[in-house]
């Protein structure tokens, strides 16, 4: 782990060395703002001098200097000029921003590209890299947790980008703003420390720290200065502690060990019950098929035995119908046989009762025929009725025949 914290300042050098510095720092020192030597000087003024005093020889001379110091005057007035023009050019490269000035007060920004200061007073105070993210790496030492054990150290690294070079510039400058991040990364660490146990100090690496990156926008946004990245590389414990968190470290694998060693035997358990109860499922299934099977011959079985008992119930009940139906023709037989009897019994009655008449008629004309003539016997009208029923009683035993009428 890296154990030497970022260093930011400013150099002062050529424009021929601003991009190297921009770009690769210095002595491993991070360079964001580098203030360019002014280069024009003032030696196009001598020049322009001198072409001021061949035109005035020019003019003044005779006609044989007028010739030559006129031409040397012209000459001297070009050279004047065109040193002038490459000294006035100021060329910002990609990336960067120059920040302009005018009698020493800051006057505006300076895009890349090309620029022209024909003014003397007009320079380029600075030129600062406003693409690049810089990166910082602040290691922080002997930084407490939240039961006050001081970690052997804990590395913050993060990276960040001017936005605004002239604040940058002008309220701070590369130098100071070395202390004011250095000391703004070193609040922030031993805050979010504090926060967490010793236990749990290895979390910080990789953890999230927006909280923080956000913190150290709202210190530094007043100076240009955007944070675009933040992380925790690594952490160190106290020796001591290590050695416990070491013991610790042995036991867990151990115990992991032991837990997937559990989940291998588990696994393979589980497997071999799977395999049972699939090879019992097979097994159910075909008892399944053999149960049902065994169903069907038995639905089978059924269904034939009721067509037989329906069968036999059929021609039982076309028995008892075929049965009843003879009982009742029979029946209605009888009862028009009966019927008909009676019918002749009735019929006969009359013949039999005309039969009795005639017959009593007969046995009347017989009994008639061999009847005793009655005695008529005139008493006198006051007589005995019983007297003459008497006498009537005793004439046929005496024989005496036929008494007339």
């Amino acid at each position: 782990m890296s154990r030497e914290t970022s260093k930011i300042k400013e150099s002062l050098a050529s424009w021929s060395e601003i991009r190297q510095l921009l770009r690769g720092g210095e002595r491993g020192q991070l360079v964001p703002v580098v203030i360019p030597k002014d280069r024009r000087g003032y030696g196009w003024a001598g020049l322009l001098l001198l072409a001021l005093y061949l035109a005035g020889t020019a003019v003044l001379g005779g006609d044989t200097l007028r010739p030559p110091a006129g031409g040397a005057a012209l000459v001297v007035l070009v050279v004047a000029l065109v040193w002038l023009w490459r000294r006035a050019i100021i060329e910002i490269e990609e990336g960067t921003t120059g920040v302009r000035s005018r009698w020493g007060a800051v006057s505006g920004n300076l895009p890349p590209g090309r620029h022209y200061l024909w003014l003397p007073w007009d320079r380029v105070d600075a030129v600062v890299d406003t693409s690049t993210e810089i990166p910082y790496s602040a290691p922080i030492i002997a930084c407490p947790t939240a039961e006050n054990v001081p970690l052997k150290s804990i590395e913050f690294f993060l990276k960040f980008r001017i936005v605004d070079p002239v604040a940058f510039v002008r309220t701070i400058g590369a130098g100071n703003f070395d202390l004011v991040l250095s000391s703004a990364v070193q609040d922030a660490i031993r805050q979010r420390s504090r926060r967490v146990t010793t236990e749990r100090a290895y979390d910080l690496r990789g953890s999230d720290v927006g909280d923080m990156q956000e913190a150290l926008n709202r210190q530094l946004g007043r100076y240009g200065v955007r944070v675009t990245g933040a992380n925790i590389p690594d952490v160190q414990l106290p020796d001591t502690y290590q050695q416990h968190l070491a013991t610790r470290e042995k036991v867990a694998k151990e115990l992991s060990a032991y837990e997937r060693e559990w989940e291998l035997t588990r696994k393979r358990r589980i497997d071999t019950l799977l395999m049972e109860i699939e090879r019992a499922k097979k097994t159910r299934d075909a008892r399944l098929v053999e149960v049902k099977a065994a169903q069907n011959t038995a639905r089978k079985d059924v269904a034939r035995m009721l067509e037989e008992q329906e069968t036999e119930a059929q021609r039982v009940r076309w028995e008892i119908e075929a049965r009843g139906r003879a009982e009742l023709t029979a029946a209605e037989n009888e009862a028009t046989a009966l019927r008909r009897l009676a019918e002749s019994y009735r019929d006969n009655r009359a013949v039999l009762r005309y039969e009795l008449a005639r017959r009593r008629l007969d046995v009347g004309a017989k009994l008639a025929e061999n009847a005793p003539t009655p005695l008529v016997i005139r008493t006198s009208e006051g007589g005995d009725p019983a007297s003459a029923l008497l006498l009537a009683q005793l004439l046929p035993r005496l024989g005496l025949g036929n008494p007339p009428a």
